[in-house]
């Protein structure tokens, strides 16, 4: 393990030594700390934010930290790539649940779930906003799968990005058992 990995371990245990909120105070921490609005934080900015949370980096080790977790090549490190780093790892269980479920939304078999996929599974009839005559049923079904979609709201959702959701979800859960249930009730696997 290299100093970058080493450094998000040691801060993924800070967090998860907090509770199901470490991750999440943290998420207001880095926030706080983002001046200028950007939503992204440098190497200087991360360096000085960890250290107020009791991990001391040098300055090449924050660096290291930014590269080996910017996932959009931006040369900063954003919030949700960071947080993604702090999420532990999902145990075979977990991903293979996540699996059934995206195989089930994924009609087509073309690796992306679309809003013509969602039709067969998912019924926007009885959404509130459906019901009550503000939306149609399209873009009730649109809303939900953007709610698994990355940050840029495409209208497809790829297995990569359904699994980046729950792996945000899996974080908060502390069993497997019922990680599987939940999931496996969610989706009537």
């Amino acid at each position: 393990m290299d100093s970058a990995d080493a450094t998000v371990e040691q801060l993924r245990a800070q967090c998860l030594a907090r509770g199901t909120s470490g991750i999440q105070g943290l998420a207001r921490f880095f926030r706080r700390l983002d001046r200028d609005g950007s939503r992204s934080l440098d190497a200087g900015e991360l360096r000085r934010g960890l250290a107020q949370q009791g991990l001391a980096l040098s300055e090449a080790e924050a660096q290291a930290v930014c590269l080996r977790w910017d996932r959009d090549g931006s040369g900063t490190l954003d919030l949700q790539e960071f947080l993604r780093a702090l999420r532990p790892p999902m145990s075979q269980a977990r991903e293979a649940v996540i699996a059934a479920a995206f195989a089930k939304l994924d009609r087509s078999g073309d690796g992306v779930v679309t809003v013509e996929d969602l039709r067969g599974v998912y019924s926007g009839r009885a959404h509130p906003k459906v019901r009550g005559g503000q939306w149609t049923e399209e873009e009730a079904l649109r809303h939900f799968l953007d709610g698994f979609d990355s940050e840029n709201k495409d209208g497809q959702v790829t297995l990569a990005e359904f699994q980046d959701y729950y792996s945000g979800v899996s974080a908060s859960v502390d069993s497997d058992e019922e990680f599987v249930a939940m999931v496996t009730s969610a989706w009537r696997l």
